[in-house]
C-alpha cells in the first residue's frame, strides 16, 4: 500500500542511500501529507460544545422525549416504560443499516447543524433465557417477518390495525407486524402531538422547522437557540439476547475478545423497518445490531476511526448516485478489518493514512466482487442485489479517489468547513428560539440551569462519539436516566 521509507532501510545498515519520504505506491502521495489532511478534516469535523450548545442539545432531547411520552398516551400502543437508543449521527451517516434511497437529501450546514438517530421500540420482547428464533421462512437472510403470536392478547388487540393478516387453512388468523403500517401510525401520531404542542407554545420551546416521513423513518428538524438539530426517529422491535441465525458468529475469534465481555456484545438486537431487495415491504423487517456496535466501537483505535470518518465523507458525496453504497457498508468493512489485522498495527497513531487507503481498497474490492458480508451474519451478502453495471460504475469512481486521495481529502475538508461557516452565519444572524443563556440571571425556575449545562457538557467531553441509551417514564419526563455505554447517570 505504501513504499518503505529509506529510514527503515537505514536501520538495516544501508546508511549510504538518500532518505525519501514515505509514499503511497498507487498515487505517489506522501503519507505524511495524507496524515496531516486527515487530522485537519478531523479538526473541522468534530464539534466542540460550549455550555450554551450543550444546553440546546439537552433542550431538544427533552422536547423529543416529551413528545414521545405524549404519543404513548394517545392510544397506549408504545410501552409505558420504554428504552430508547440515541445514536450520534443521522441515518444518512450509516449509524443503522437502513436503505437510503427513500430518504430526502439533507445537508449539514444547509439544513441542520447536528444530527441524531433515535431508535424507539414499538414492541419489546425481552426474554434472555434462550436464543431468539425468528420467522425467516418468507425472507432473505438478515430479514424476518414478525408474528404477534409471540405476544399476549392485549398486545395483539392494541396493534392489530398495524398488521397484515394471514388466514390459515385450519381457520386460525395470524397477525404479522407491518413495518410500513407502524411507520404510518407513528408519523400520524407524532403529527397530532406536535400540532397540539404548537397550539400552546412555551417560552424556550424548540421551533419545529420540519417534520417529514422518509420511507419508514420520521425526520424532525428542530430549531433550538442558534442550533438546528435533525432527529431521525425509527420505530423498531427490541429484543434482549441474541438471534439464533447469528449464533455461529459468536464461535469465531474477534478483535474485541478480552476487551469487552461477550455479555456486553450480545445484550440485545432490533428489528428495523427495512426489507430486502425482493422482500415484501409490508411484512419484512431487517435485523439490526446497533446496540452491539455501540460496544464494539469502544475497541476501535482513534486513528482508524479518523480514517473511517474521512473515508465516509468522501464516499457519501462521490457514490450518492445511484444509491447503492451506504456508509453502513463501509462501517462493516472496518469491523472486518479489525478482525483481520493485528491489534498493535491498528493501534498505531500515525497510521491513519494507511487505514484510509486500506478502506478505499477494501471498498473497491467489495464492489468488483459484488460481495460485502454482514459483520454479524456473514452469510448475508449486502451487495448481492446490485447490477454489474452499478458496481463497476462505483468501482471506477473509487479508482479516481485511489489515484489522488489527497485531492479528495482537500475537497472533503472544504465541504466540512463550508458547513461550519453556514452554521456560524446562522448563529450570528440570530437565534431560532429564545433559550436563556446559562450565564444569565433569573428566568423561569423550570428552565434547565447552569449546573445542568455543565453536567451535559462534561458528558459530551468525556464521551465523544458515543451512543446514549435513555430510560424515560412518559408520566415524568423531567427525570430521564442516561446510560452512556455501560455508565448510568
Amino acid at each position: 500500500m505504501a513504499a518503505p521509507t529509506a529510514s527503515k532501510a537505514a536501520s538495516l545498515g544501508c546508511n549510504n542511500k538518500p532518505t525519501f519520504p514515505e509514499l503511497d505506491f498507487r498515487s505517489g502521495a506522501r503519507v505524511e501529507e495524507l496524515n496531516k489532511l486527515i487530522q485537519e478534516f478531523t479538526k473541522h469535523d468534530q464539534r466542540e460544545y460550549d455550555d450554551q450548545r450543550a444546553l440546546e442539545i439537552h433542550t431538544a432531547k427533552d422536547f423529543i422525549f416529551s413528545m414521545l411520552g405524549m404519543v404513548q398516551k394517545l392510544d397506549q400502543k408504545l410501552p409505558v416504560a420504554n428504552e430508547y437508543l440515541l445514536l450520534s449521527g443521522g441515518v444518512r451517516e450509516g449509524v443503522v443499516d437502513l436503505d437510503l434511497d427513500e430518504l430526502n437529501v439533507y445537508a449539514r450546514g444547509t439544513d441542520y447543524d447536528m444530527d441524531f438517530t433515535l431508535l424507539v421500540p414499538a414492541l419489546k420482547l425481552h426474554d434472555r433465557n434462550q436464543p431468539v428464533t425468528l420467522d425467516m421462512r418468507h425472507s432473505a437472510l438478515c430479514h424476518s417477518w414478525l408474528s404477534l403470536r409471540l405476544f399476549d392478547e392485549g398486545t395483539i388487540s392494541k396493534w392489530k390495525d398495524c398488521c397484515t393478516i394471514v388466514d390459515h387453512i385450519n381457520g386460525a388468523t395470524n397477525y404479522f407486524f407491518s413495518p410500513t403500517k407502524v411507520a404510518d401510525w407513528f408519523y400520524d401520531s407524532i403529527s397530532i402531538v406536535l400540532s397540539e404542542i404548537q397550539k400552546k407554545p412555551q417560552r424556550g420551546m424548540p421551533k419545529v422547522e420540519k417534520v417529514e416521513k422518509n420511507g419508514t423513518i420520521i425526520s424532525i428538524i428542530l430549531g433550538v437557540g442558534s442550533s438546528r438539530m435533525l432527529y431521525d426517529i425509527v420505530p423498531v422491535v427490541s429484543f434482549k439476547g441474541w438471534p439464533a441465525v447469528a449464533q455461529s458468529w459468536l464461535m469465531e475469534n474477534h478483535f474485541w475478545d478480552g476487551k469487552i465481555t461477550e455479555e456486553e456484545v450480545i445484550s440485545g438486537f432490533y428489528l428495523v423497518p427495512a426489507c430486502s431487495y425482493k422482500g415484501k415491504k409490508d411484512n419484512e423487517w431487517r435485523l439490526s445490531f446497533a446496540r452491539s456496535e455501540v460496544q464494539l466501537k469502544k475497541c476501535i483505535s482513534s486513528s482508524l476511526m479518523q480514517a473511517y470518518q474521512a473515508c465516509k465523507a468522501i464516499i457519501i458525496k462521490l457514490l450518492s448516485r445511484p444509491k447503492a453504497i451506504s456508509p453502513y457498508h463501509l462501517r462493516s468493512m472496518m469491523l472486518w478489518a479489525c478482525d483481520r489485522l493485528p491489534a498493535n498495527y491498528l493501534a498505531q497513531e500515525d497510521y491513519a493514512a494507511h487505514f484510509l487507503l486500506g478502506l478505499i481498497d477494501d471498498l473497491q474490492h467489495c464492489l468488483v466482487n459484488k460481495m460485502c458480508p454482514n459483520y454479524f451474519i456473514p452469510q448475508c451478502n449486502m451487495l448481492e442485489h446490485l447490477s454489474e453495471e452499478t458496481v463497476m460504475l462505483h468501482a471506477r469512481k473509487l479508482s479516481s479517489v485511489r489515484s489522488d486521495p489527497a485531492e479528495h481529502l482537500r475537497t472533503a475538508i472544504e465541504h466540512v468547513k463550508a458547513a461550519n461557516r453556514l452554521t456560524l452565519e446562522l448563529q450570528r444572524g440570530g437565534s431560532t428560539t429564545s433559550i436563556p443563556s446559562p450565564q444569565s440571571d433569573g428566568g423561569d425556575p423550570n428552565q434547565p440551569d447552569d449546573r445542568l449545562a455543565k453536567k451535559l457538557q462534561q458528558l459530551v467531553t468525556e464521551n465523544p462519539g458515543k451512543s446514549i441509551s435513555v430510560f424515560i417514564n412518559p408520566d415524568d419526563v423531567t427525570r430521564p436516566h442516561f446510560r452512556i455505554d455501560d455508565k448510568f447517570f
